[in-house]
């Protein structure tokens, strides 16, 4: 199975999504499984992972309602308020919905750059483990060190990061990424996505090898058994197509062996989330 480790969907409502700017106009519009669908069939991709975009109880139910009506949308990554003392009782809730394998905090946005490294997040994210739930790292480059803080205290935590922490192409900046992507990595229960590069790069001017110094990093870092293929969209289209971010990583692993191939794309986000055809048949109220 051939899979899409990370997209996202939604009915666009500039109040939920403010993040989407006047320079986004592309993302201004519904995207929804009857868009995606077609694009995934192009492209020889199986099953996706949606992913929230919205930080809401209200989008992990709409997400897991489009998983429930659609059996390509193999798993859902949500919201949920770790922080919230109670936060427990709202996981059990939510375990029982099979499509949910895991959550996200839109950390990059936290005017703290130690929001991840925060006593009352760890204690929520901590608590993800009871239930078997994933949780995705979403991230700059500067805040590499409290994500490795935060890994360091719960080394039992699946982790995933997202996007190889959205490194500045754009200035050719390395250094402190590129220290920051190792030292994460050194813990084996944290995976990388391989998963919104073309928009950190420049929208228009962006040429595949531009992203060759950054890949050889993670997967020094990673290795092909903790990497997985994500195509970002429909956020990609700000600077390209869902077939353009596919062939991106796959004419980066020609000439590698062909398991890998199968790991990367599809392999290692099935065993990650631990993606079945089984899945919710009602959602949240």
């Amino acid at each position: 199975m051939k899979v899409d480790s990370h997209q996202h969907f939604w009915q666009y409502d500039p109040a939920r999504y403010p993040w989407i700017t006047d320079e986004m106009g592309v993302l201004k519009r519904d995207y929804l499984p009857g868009d995606l669908l077609p694009e995934m069939r192009a492209n020889g991709i199986d099953a996706t992972v949606a992913v929230q975009a919205d930080q809401s109880e209200r989008e992990t139910g709409f997400l897991l309602d489009l998983a429930a009506r659609h059996d390509f949308i193999a798993g859902v990554v949500g919201w949920v308020d770790l922080r919230n003392p109670e936060v427990e009782q709202r996981l059990e809730h939510f375990s029982q919905f099979p499509a949910l394998r895991g959550f996200r905090h839109i950390a990059q946005s936290e005017p703290d750059d130690r929001f991840l490294a925060r006593e009352d997040f760890v204690r929520g994210v901590a608590a993800l483990g009871r239930f078997n739930f994933t949780y995705d790292i979403l991230i700059y480059p500067k805040h590499l060190p409290a994500a490795r803080d935060l890994v360091e205290k719960l080394p039992d935590q699946a982790f995933v990061l997202d996007h190889i922490a959205k490194p500045l192409v754009k200035t050719l900046q390395m250094d402190a990424w590129a220290a920051g992507i190792r030292a994460l990595a050194a813990n084996p229960r944290v995976f990388s996505k391989l998963s919104g590069l073309i928009t950190e790069a420049d929208w228009r001017t962006w040429r595949p090898t531009d992203f060759k110094p950054y890949l050889d990093v993670v997967f020094e870092a990673f290795g092909a058994d903790r990497l997985m293929f994500g195509s970002d969209w429909p956020v990609c289209l700000l600077a390209g197509s869902y077939a353009q971010v596919t062939e991106l990583v796959a004419d980066y692993l020609v000439g590698r062996p062909a398991a890998e191939l199968e790991k990367i794309f599809g392999g290692n986000a099935v065993h990650f989330y631990r993606l079945t055809k089984s899945k919710a048949t009602n959602a949240p109220e």
